[in-house]
């Protein structure tokens, strides 16, 4: 007994002892615990992008247009005098030559007059002669010999007139091309001005289009054009005219090519395509995806600089096609945002991971 006392005693007396001290022991620790400094970190982490950098090169510009073909030349050969059709010398369809002969009117009484002023003109020549014979001798008088003169000049002056009259009696080509229409008949009255036959040139053709004005200024006189009809041919020629003023409904340039057709195989009024190569430029052919949006609605391409910050660089498409989007507005060389460019925004900086042009195919 007298030992558990004892014991009793000096386990009661270290509890004192240890509570007097102040010091507390957690459950399950040692008997000292040390404050745990706080972890160490870097912030949050940067989005990961992957950028790609692009060469500005040459463009080769195509400016398509579309129009339609047009005749050269259009002429209705008409009547220069009066008289009934003799002889028509063409049908529908009919090519003709340069001074081939259309349509005859009959002569009438042309020969029986021109005989006339044949005579006359003989007659008068005649009395001008012996005047003059006898103005030199003092037995006319210089009234006589002017007066005569004068019926002489009237008389070889009728003469001509008829003798055009009567070529006019045949009405021929004016130029090469194809007889579009003959609207007259044979035995019909053909009054002065009255139309033959219509005279269409084929060769060479023209192909008509319209230029909208913001691209009329890279079209240039002599440019070398593609022509694609409808009727699946195909033909080249140089730009031969271009309007000095736009249709004010349109705002629009009448532009004109002309295309060899010698065979006449392309026809009158076909809608056709012209292609024109324009100079080269400088720009830069992107993938379409990697295009997007600000928040102004403008497109454009996020970049990134040496920083690994994200900026943000508007551009003009140009064209499209199945290699890509060719756009101007970026500097030589520059660096895009390919992966990941609708997850961050101008200021931020990333985790950029650089891909070659190799990798990117």
């Amino acid at each position: 007994m007298r030992g558990s006392y004892i014991w009793a005693g000096l386990m009661t007396a270290a509890i004192v002892g240890w509570m007097a001290t102040g010091e507390v022991i957690e459950g399950g620790t040692g008997d000292t615990v040390a404050e745990a400094a706080p972890a160490e970190t870097d912030g949050p982490a940067l989005e990961r992008v992957r950028v790609r950098s692009f060469e500005a090169r040459p463009r080769e510009a195509v400016l398509w247009a579309r129009g339609r073909t047009e005749a050269a030349d259009r002429v209705h050969a008409v009547a220069e005098t009066r008289g009934l059709v003799e002889e028509i010398a063409v049908s529908k369809g009919d090519r003709v030559s340069a001074g081939d002969l259309l349509c005859r009117i009959e002569k009438g009484a042309r020969e029986a007059r021109l005989l006339e002023e044949e005579a006359l003109l003989h007659q008068t020549e005649l009395d001008y002669e012996a005047t003059l014979k006898l103005s030199e001798k003092g037995f006319a008088t210089a009234a006589k010999l002017r007066a005569d003169k004068a019926a002489m000049d009237a008389a070889r002056s009728s003469l001509e007139q008829m003798r055009l009259d009567m070529r006019r009696l045949e009405i021929r080509a004016p130029f090469s091309g194809v007889v579009e229409d003959v609207p007259i008949e044979r035995g019909s009255l053909l009054p002065i001005g009255a139309q033959c036959a219509t005279i269409v040139a084929m060769d060479p053709m023209r192909v008509i289009v319209q230029i909208s004005e913001r691209d009329i200024g890279a079209v240039e006189p002599g440019m070398i054009g593609q022509v694609e009809l409808v009727t699946g041919q195909s033909a080249e020629g140089p730009v031969r005219y271009i309007a000095p003023a736009a249709e004010p409904s349109t705002r629009t340039f009448r532009v004109e090519l002309e295309v060899p057709n010698a065979d006449s195989a392309i026809r009158d009024g076909v809608t056709a395509e012209i292609s024109l190569t324009l100079a080269s430029t400088m720009a830069h052919l992107l993938p379409a995806s990697i295009l997007t949006l600000n928040d102004n609605g403008e497109i454009g391409v996020r970049t990134i600089d040496d920083d690994a910050m994200v900026g943000f660089a508007p551009v003009k498409i140009l064209s499209d096609g199945k290699d890509g989007v060719w756009v101007d507005g970026l500097p030589p060389t520059a660096k895009i945002i390919t992966v990941g460019q609708d997850y961050v925004i101008a200021g931020q900086k990333v985790d950029a991971v650089v891909e070659t042009a190799e990798a990117a195919q």
